[in-house]
């Protein structure tokens, strides 16, 4: 029998997953809510997001991406997997990655910005003194 709305590779895949991390079913509290959003009368009507809460660590996910609480149950469980598995390995997960490459690429271009700013600001400050040495002659 099928838990989730997957294939039952992934399912399997899963579950291999949440047991070498020591996940056990027992020890996630499930609860629905509705979900916000995009998905019209559907998800005004069915509580189809997620949270799930590992209790022997704390963790805590929601997940409301897509409009079938089963697929929403498996994602869920995917991101308590990473984010326990993160915690325990002590590595920053992708999205933390981008997000701090991106942070990277901005702080490079604004550096960019500045520079280009000052050899604009002593272009026209050498204009000016030009301008001055005419006049005080």
């Amino acid at each position: 029998m099928a838990l989730f709305p997957v294939s039952p590779e992934k399912e399997s895949q899963l579950l291999a997953r949440m047991s070498n991390l020591s996940i056990a079913e027992s020890d996630i509290a499930e609860t629905f809510v509705r979900s916000g959003g995009h998905g019209g009368q559907n998800v005004n009507k069915t509580s189809t997001c997620v949270m799930l809460t590992h209790r022997p660590s704390g963790v805590q996910v929601k997940c409301q991406e897509t409009r079938q609480q089963g697929l929403n149950r498996y994602l869920a469980r995917k991101l308590l997997a990473d984010k326990i598995e993160e915690q325990r390995e002590g590595r920053r997960s992708a999205l933390q990655q981008a997000n701090e490459k991106i942070r990277r690429q901005k702080r490079r271009r604004s550096r960019r910005a500045k520079q280009r700013m000052l050899a604009d600001k002593s272009a026209n400050a050498v204009k000016k003194e030009l301008r001055r040495r005419v006049s005080d002659d």
